[in-house]
C-alpha cells in the first residue's frame, strides 16, 4: 500500500503535466513552449503584423532592388540614412550612419562591409518594396560591391559635387555597365561652397555617356532634394524578374556569423518563395538544411512568415549551421527533390588574398586569447586567409592573407578595439611565383621560404615572378608631372594618358604590387595634395629580378623580417633597416653587428660597441706600450666572452619598435 505522501506526489506530478501543456496549447502565454509542436506550426501560430500585411499586398511589378555605389567619401552612408528616414523606417535625427554597424566604420567614416535594408515607400497611392543596398567605396572591397550588384536591378552612381568623377566611379560605373544595372546619375553635396554641379554632370555625360537631365542633384547632410530619389528610382529602375510558383531558386549574397543562430545567410529570391520548416538543398555543398526562421532586414532583423520571388532577406536553419565555411557564397539552394527542376545561378568569383603581413602576440602567454580573436573575425570576414607560422625572434604566430592595405589595416583595427589584443605585424608582402627547372611552380607568400641567390646568378629556378596590377589615377591636371614621376620611380609603365575634361587626367599604369602596398597612395596623396583618387585590379605576373633581403643580427637572421625586393631597391632599403635596427636594440657587454644581406651580399652594417671597462683610469703618467698591453688584454678577454657568452638576447620591444609603421 502506498503511502500518503507517494499518492500526493503522483497526484500532484499529473496535475503539474496536464497543467503545463495546457498552457503550452494556450496562445495568450507565448512565454510557455510546447515542445510537440513542430517549428512550421509554431512559425505559423504567430499573428501577422502590419508590415507583413503591407509586403504581402504588393505585386512583385512593384519590387525594386537597388544599391549606391560611388568613390570613398562621396556620401553614400549618409544618403542611404536620408532614404531610411524618408520612407519612415527609421526615426528622423536618430544615429548617424545606421547602415554602419562596426566601430571601425564610425570611427574611420568609412563603409568596409555591404549592408542592406528594405523599405516600403507610398508613391501615386501605391505602396512599393524597395530593398536598398550601402556598399563600400574602396577598392579593397570590390568584391562586396561586385555581390550587392547580383542582388540589384539597378544602381545610384554617386558624384561628390565638389570633387567630381574619382577612379573608384569609374571602377564602379564598368562593373555595373557589364552586369546590366540600370544607373541614376546623383550628384552629391551641393550645399558645399566649393560644390560646381554643371562641372560633375559634365564629366558624366563625357566619360559614362549619362543624361545630364535625368541626374538628380542632392545634398544628403541637409535633406535637399533627396525626395526626388526615389520616384526616380521607381520610375528607372526595373522590377526584378520572377514566379513565385516555380521551384524555389534563391542565390547566397552573404553571411555572417551569429554566436545563438549559427551562420545567417543573406539571399536573393529568384523563383519561388521560402518559409520556416523548408527543407532546402545546396547545390555547391549537396547539404541539407531546415529553415528555422526567413526575415528582412528592416533595417534589424525582422522576421516574416514567408519570403518571395524578387525579395532579399536572411534566412537561418533550425538546427543551426555552424561551419560558415558551408556557406559559399554565390551558391544557389532550392527545395529538397526540386534539383532537377532548377538551373544553378553562376555564381561569384572568389576574392583572392593580394596582401600578406605576420602577426604575433606581444607576448606568448596571449597566443590563446588571440587565436580566438582571429577566428571569431575571419568568421565574419571570410576573404581573410589564415595559416600558423613560427619565428625564432617572436615566437608563435599566423600569416594573414589581405584584399589590400586598407583590409589589413582594418582587420588590425578591429582586434585591438573589439577584442584588447596586443599584436605584432609585421610590415605587407605579397606573393611571388618561383617556376622551378623541372617547369614546376609555386606561389611563396612567405618571405622566409623563397629561395636564395647570388646577385648576377641563377639559383635552382628558371624564373622569378612577381604581381602586376593596372591602376587607373584621376587627378587634377597641375599635378601630372609629380604622378608621372611617382609612378616612374615606382617601376611603373604607362599605359595610357586621357583627359575627360580640361583640366581632369586619367592616368593608367602597370604597377608592381609590392610597391602599391608599400603606401604608394599615400605617397600619392602627398604629392597631389589629397587631389588624386586611385582604382587597380589584377594583372599578370611578369618575370623580375628580384631578391631576398634579411636583416642579421651577430650572423643570426630575424626571419620576420625578411621581405623579398627588387634588386634595385636592396640596398637602400637594407641601410634603412640596419639604422632603424640600431636605435632600438640595447648596448650589450660585447659586440652587437647588425647585417642586412641581399641573396649572399652584404649590403649595410651597423655596429654597436660592448660596454667595457675603463682599465687606463689607474694609469697617470705611464708609457704608451704600458697603456697598449692593458688594451690589448681587456680585447683578449672580450674575445672569450663573446666565445662563451653565445648569441644575444634582443628583447621584444626592439622588434615593436622596429616593425611600428
Amino acid at each position: 500500500m502506498r503511502s500518503w505522501s507517494q499518492r500526493f506526489y503522483k497526484a500532484g506530478a499529473l496535475y503539474g503535466r496536464r497543467n503545463v501543456i495546457s498552457k503550452a496549447r494556450d496562445s495568450t502565454k507565448p512565454w510557455i513552449r510546447d515542445l510537440s509542436l513542430s517549428p512550421r506550426r509554431t512559425a505559423f501560430s504567430q499573428p501577422i503584423s502590419d508590415l507583413e500585411r503591407r509586403i504581402s499586398d504588393i505585386p512583385l511589378e512593384r519590387f525594386r532592388n537597388f544599391c549606391i555605389v560611388a568613390h570613398v567619401d562621396h556620401g553614400k552612408s549618409t544618403l542611404s540614412d536620408r532614404l531610411l528616414e524618408l520612407t519612415g523606417t527609421i526615426a528622423p535625427g536618430g544615429n548617424k550612419q545606421i547602415l554602419d554597424k562596426l566601430d571601425v566604420e564610425r570611427e574611420r567614416g568609412i563603409t568596409v562591409k555591404a549592408q542592406t535594408c528594405s523599405m516600403i515607400y507610398n508613391y501615386n497611392d501605391q505602396d512599393y518594396l524597395l530593398h536598398l543596398v550601402d556598399t563600400p567605396g574602396h577598392v579593397d572591397f570590390r568584391a562586396e560591391v561586385s555581390r550587392s550588384y547580383a542582388s540589384c536591378g539597378g544602381a545610384l552612381l554617386l558624384v561628390d559635387a565638389s570633387q567630381g568623377i574619382q577612379a573608384q566611379t569609374v571602377a564602379n560605373f564598368y562593373l555595373a555597365f557589364a552586369q546590366g544595372l540600370h544607373l541614376v546619375p546623383i550628384v552629391n553635396k551641393i550645399d558645399l561652397p566649393t560644390a560646381d554641379p554643371p562641372r560633375a554632370l559634365e564629366q558624366m555625360k563625357e566619360t559614362f555617356e549619362l543624361d545630364p537631365a535625368k541626374a538628380v542633384l542632392v545634398s544628403a547632410k541637409t535633406g535637399l532634394g533627396v525626395e526626388a530619389i526615389l520616384p526616380t528610382v521607381i520610375e528607372e529602375v526595373p522590377a526584378p524578374i520572377g514566379d513565385h510558383l516555380k521551384p524555389l531558386k534563391l542565390l547566397l549574397v552573404d553571411s555572417w556569423y551569429s554566436n545563438y543562430k549559427g551562420v545567417i545567410l543573406l539571399v536573393r529570391i529568384f523563383d519561388g518563395q521560402i518559409k520556416a520548416g523548408d527543407h532546402i538543398i545546396s547545390f555547391a555543398t549537396g547539404l541539407r538544411y531546415i529553415v528555422g526562421e526567413v526575415g528582412i532586414m528592416y533595417p534589424g532583423q525582422t522576421p516574416q512568415k514567408s519570403l518571395r520571388a524578387g525579395q532579399v532577406g536572411y534566412i537561418y536553419f533550425n538546427p543551426g549551421m555552424k561551419r560558415s565555411q558551408e556557406a559559399k557564397v554565390g551558391d544557389t539552394y532550392t527545395t529538397v527533390g526540386a534539383e532537377k527542376q532548377v538551373q544553378p545561378l553562376p555564381g561569384f568569383e572568389e576574392p583572392k588574398a593580394m596582401v600578406f603581413v605576420a602577426a604575433f602576440p606581444v607576448d606568448q602567454g596571449d597566443y590563446a586569447h588571440l587565436e580566438d580573436s582571429i577566428n571569431q573575425i575571419t568568421l565574419n570576414d571570410r576573404s581573410v586567409t589564415l595559416q600558423k607560422e613560427a619565428s625564432e625572434a617572436l615566437g608563435a604566430g599566423w600569416r594573414l592573407g589581405f584584399l589590400g592595405t586598407l583590409h589589413c589595416s582594418v582587420f588590425e583595427d578591429r582586434l585591438r578595439q573589439e577584442h584588447g589584443a596586443s599584436i605584432i605585424i609585421t610590415p605587407p608582402t605579397v606573393p611571388f611565383k618561383v617556376v622551378w627547372k623541372d617547369g614546376r611552380e609555386e606561389i611563396i607568400s612567405n618571405p622566409a621560404e623563397f629561395p636564395d641567390r647570388e646577385a648576377g646568378k641563377s639559383g635552382p629556378y628558371a624564373d622569378l615572378q612577381e604581381p602586376y596590377v593596372s591602376a587607373t589615377i584621376t587627378l587634377p591636371e597641375e599635378y601630372l608631372g609629380k604622378v608621372i614621376e611617382l609612378c616612374e620611380g615606382n617601376r611603373g609603365e604607362q599605359k595610357e594618358l586621357q583627359f575627360f575634361t580640361a583640366t581632369q587626367v586619367i592616368l593608367k599604369y602597370d604597377l608592381p604590387l609590392a610597391q602599391l602596398v608599400d603606401d604608394f597612395f599615400g605617397k600619392l596623396k602627398s604629392v597631389t595634395k589629397g587631389y588624386a583618387s586611385l582604382d587597380y585590379e589584377e594583372s599578370d605576373w611578369r618575370r623580375s629580378n628580384i631578391i631576398k633581403l634579411q636583416l642579421l643580427v651577430n650572423k643570426e637572421p630575424i626571419d620576420a623580417v625578411a621581405r623579398v625586393v627588387h634588386y634595385s631597391q636592396a640596398e637602400r632599403l637594407g641601410r634603412q633597416w640596419v639604422t632603424k635596427f640600431k636605435q632600438h636594440v640595447d648596448r650589450q657587454m660585447y659586440e652587437v653587428v647588425i647585417q642586412a644581406i641581399a641573396g649572399k651580399r652584404i649590403v649595410a652594417r651597423e655596429t654597436i660597441k660592448p660596454f667595457r671597462k675603463d682599465v687606463l683610469s689607474k694609469l697617470h703618467a705611464s708609457d704608451i706600450s704600458r697603456r697598449r698591453k692593458l688594451l690589448e688584454k681587456q680585447k683578449e678577454g672580450r674575445k672569450k666572452l663573446t666565445a662563451v657568452a653565445g648569441n644575444i638576447s634582443i628583447d621584444q620591444k626592439a622588434f615593436q619598435a622596429f616593425l611600428a609603421k
